[in-house]
């Protein structure tokens, strides 16, 4: 014996919709021959009686089908999942400002609010609605209900006026829910419903609010973790082409050679260092190695420069709260840092090297010494990276045309590569600030964000 469930599944099934249609066409039918019927010069009462006998059936079925449980769950679900799809396919290059407005234009018809806005931590990205034009993307964050959601990724149902802590303006925005954007463990954002009433603010309201909230979280983490995909890809390809081109590596062969017949034990040394260096160039396509490793792979490669121009021409400088000293070699890197939970602070590979080889290959002056500086330092939980030098410096041009999207040769690729790696691999509160004057050197600072909370 069937179970009511199944009945209604069974009633509601995909040629469910061509029964409704055809029962709302007889109705229509039926209805036109009781008006005409009822017009005519000769009452046909039987013709009447008939059609509406045959007008209620229709309604009565029309509303069972329109009623009936499923029927409305699979319309609201297929309502759902088009607006889902529709939110994914705008947010292919992730959380834009261009995306954002139109996923809250899309969403505004489907809630009972009068206004949807999207935000990321700072500043509107996108809103529809009521008050539109006077929050444009690019504005300020203006509530203090959106503050405190990004500070403590903690969803929000308000149903005063109070609660959400607008500026004190007249609106017609009496209630809201407010939903964090969160990304991995970064809050990213707030997703936004305003209502002209508290009355409004029904559990379906909530359930749409944390079910879109959710989406659009796990649309940006999609879409930034294909991103870090692809760059790291990229990256151990061109890292891999720069560490291995033709005039580093025949260079540091000649060095060598010129060494064997002058100073045998140095060239020894030099090719030990010279193997280990390309070893562990090839091997280092984990996500993260200790930051004391990556200190030694750019020593290696600086102790192989300092062999070719000479120690009066280049030299390396350690600063760190553990030491201060040059480095002659990799066998002289300390442990730089200790964490407070004494394990190794652990970093992308190919993070320092690349802006120290720069330094070598644009910095140098014509005569005189380069002295390249790697400075450690700790400011709460975030530790910072300084590559410093006292070299020919840029203009602020120079300086400028580096972190460009289009700089793709010398000094600006490398710089490019290393900052979208570094915000790959730390969020969007890791950054690279590049200072320089000609004739006064270039510091290059890199923030690695709360990285001793994981150690």
């Amino acid at each position: 014996m069937e179970t009511l469930d199944r009945k209604r599944k069974r009633w509601y099934t995909p040629s469910a919709r061509g029964i409704e249609m055809l029962a709302v066409l007889v109705a229509i039918l039926a209805a036109c021959a009781m008006v005409w019927a009822t017009i005519s010069k000769v009452h046909m009462v039987s013709i009447m009686v008939v059609a509406g006998i045959v007008f209620t059936l229709c309604v009565v079925v029309i509303v069972r089908m329109v009623m009936d449980p499923d029927s409305v769950r699979a319309r609201q679900t297929e309502s759902m999942l088009q607006l889902s799809s529709q939110m994914i396919d705008l947010m292919q290059d992730g959380m834009t400002d261009k995306a954002a407005q139109s996923i809250c234009e899309l969403l505004l018809p489907s809630t009972a609010a009068i206004a949807v806005a999207i935000t990321d931590r700072e500043n509107i990205q996108g809103y529809a609605g009521y008050l539109e034009a006077e929050n444009p993307a690019g504005a300020r964050i203006r509530t203090q209900a959106t503050h405190d959601t990004i500070a403590d990724g903690k969803s929000r149902v308000m149903y005063t006026e109070q609660e959400i802590g607008f500026p004190q303006t007249s609106t017609h925005i009496k209630a809201a829910i407010l939903v964090p954007l969160i990304a991995g463990r970064e809050i990213r954002g707030t997703l936004k419903f305003y209502f002209g009433s508290a009355k409004k603010i029904t559990e379906t309201q909530k359930s749409i609010a944390q079910g879109f909230g959710k989406l659009i979280s796990t649309q940006i983490a999609a879409v930034e973790m294909e991103t870090q995909r692809e760059l790291a890809t990229a990256m151990e390809l061109k890292m891999l082409q720069s560490q291995i081109n033709p005039h580093f590596l025949f260079n540091t062969i000649n060095t060598i050679a010129s060494f064997i017949r002058t100073d045998p034990m140095k060239a020894r040394t030099l090719l030990r260092e010279f193997a280990v260096f390309y070893r562990s160039t090839l091997e280092d396509s984990q996500d993260r190695i200790p930051l004391e490793r990556e200190i030694q792979q750019t020593a290696r490669y600086f102790a192989f420069e300092v062999a070719r121009f000479g120690e009066e021409r280049l030299e390396m400088v350690l600063e760190s709260e553990n030491y201060v000293g040059v480095l002659s070699g990799s066998q002289s890197v300390p442990e730089v840092l200790n964490s407070p939970r004494g394990g190794s602070i652990m970093v992308p590979p190919f993070l320092l090297q690349p802006l120290v080889e720069n330094a070598v290959k644009h910095a140098m002056p014509a005569e005189g010494k380069l002295t390249v500086t790697l400075r450690v330092c700790v400011e709460g939980s975030d530790v910072l990276l300084v590559v410093a030098d006292d070299g020919t410096g840029m203009t602020e041009n120079e300086r400028a045309r580096i972190m460009h999207p289009e700089s793709q040769t010398g000094l600006g690729i490398a710089a490019k590569n290393v900052h979208d790696r570094l915000r790959g691999f730390f969020g969007s509160n890791a950054n690279m600030t590049v200072e320089s004057q000609p004739g006064c050197g270039t510091t290059i600072t890199l923030r690695l964000p709360d990285c001793l909370q994981n150690v």
